[in-house]
């Protein structure tokens, strides 16, 4: 969809990214090793950088590519992710964001991210990746984030797949837009606050996942900190409802044996007294921490908290260009050979 002169520059980005593993325009200027002056082609590249509309054209063609991949059961992770600029000071519209990795708050943008997966699989495909901040003048919420990019997808993947959120997506206004359309299907793990009508009586959620009957056992590990954890689980469900969505069938699915709290999923999937059925819920969530060690593999393969451009669109844009990058390691080198090659 570009023309010869952002076509060229697309490639060249991305060979760039990918060869130096860096988004800092002078090490993608030495990538591409021209005869012309370092400083004249990073001029260049940040020129074509500042390009309107890049980032929307590059996202919608990674998308449309990675949709062939997305099956009926696909697991389709959304993961809001930081990007922190401690030191900066001069760049678009920064913004107070949470560092996941410091556990505190800091200048820098936030990042919308989701990723294919499957059960048990090892391709992990990168399907979004837009960076944004709460201080620019288009800056709607991140819910109007996280539900355009699921629009997006499920006009993509035309309906299929799952949409598998952390508790941050235990929310009002999600659970409006993935269930009165009536054809979401999701695993939203549960803060354990709110309420749930069970056989048409009002409970909070955490006293009757504390209630839940747990049948089924199942052992799991967990890398820590450079260790093996080993997690003895005991599992089960109730079928509930929400109160502002009475007439949706939904299931609880609870977990005991990760922390003091129980684990608890909710779910459009249907559940019966079959620990293949119920396990299959347990192991789509197990399945983000798989992803989640993606993400950080992304950021710290491209060295992505070390971008420098100044403005909010070649930040975008650039944005945008990793995940054209990402996705060609992880899609079209194959996992093995992107961590062998990437590291």
């Amino acid at each position: 969809g570009f023309g010869k002169v952002a076509s060229r520059f697309v490639e060249e980005m991305i060979y760039g990214i990918q060869a130096r593993g860096s988004v800092r325009l002078s090490e993608i200027g030495r990538a591409l090793d021209e005869k012309i002056t370092l400083k004249k082609l990073v001029d260049r590249l940040s020129r074509n950088l500042d390009g309107a509309g890049l980032s929307n054209v590059i996202s919608e063609s990674v998308m449309d590519e990675g949709s062939l991949r997305i099956r009926k059961n696909t697991l389709l992770i959304v993961d809001p992710s930081d990007l922190t600029k401690k030191y900066a000071k001069k760049m678009e519209h920064l913004s107070m964001v949470r560092d996941g990795s410091q556990k505190e708050i800091g200048w820098g943008y936030w990042l919308n991210v989701v990723l294919g997966a499957e059960i048990g699989g090892a391709e992990i495909v990168p399907l979004v990746h837009e960076l944004y901040s709460s201080e620019a003048p288009d800056f709607v919420s991140e819910n109007h984030q996280i539900l355009e990019a699921s629009r997006r997808l499920r006009r993509a993947a035309s309906g299929l797949g799952i949409f598998v959120l952390d508790r941050g997506g235990d929310r009002g206004n999600i659970y409006r837009e993935y269930l009165e359309t009536g054809s979401y299907r999701f695993i939203i793990r549960q803060r354990g606050d709110r309420d749930v009508l069970y056989r048409r009586v009002k409970m909070e959620m955490l006293s009757l996942a504390e209630a839940c009957p747990l049948p089924y056992r199942e052992t799991v590990v967990k890398e820590k900190d450079g260790q093996e954890v080993i997690y003895p689980l005991q599992f089960g469900y109730v079928p509930v409802r929400l109160p502002a969505h009475p007439k949706k069938k939904l299931w609880l699915v609870v977990v005991k044996g990760f922390g003091q709290k129980p684990l608890m999923l909710l779910t459009t999937e249907p559940m019966r007294r079959s620990r293949k059925v119920i396990w299959r819920v347990v192991a789509a969530y197990i399945t983000r921490w798989r992803v989640e060690e993606t993400i950080r593999f992304i950021k710290s393969s491209y060295d992505l908290e070390d971008i420098r451009v100044l403005t909010y669109r070649r930040l975008k844009n650039m944005a945008a260009l990793v995940l054209a990058a990402a996705f060609f390691a992880a899609v079209h080198l194959g996992l093995k050979i992107k961590m062998e090659v990437l590291a």
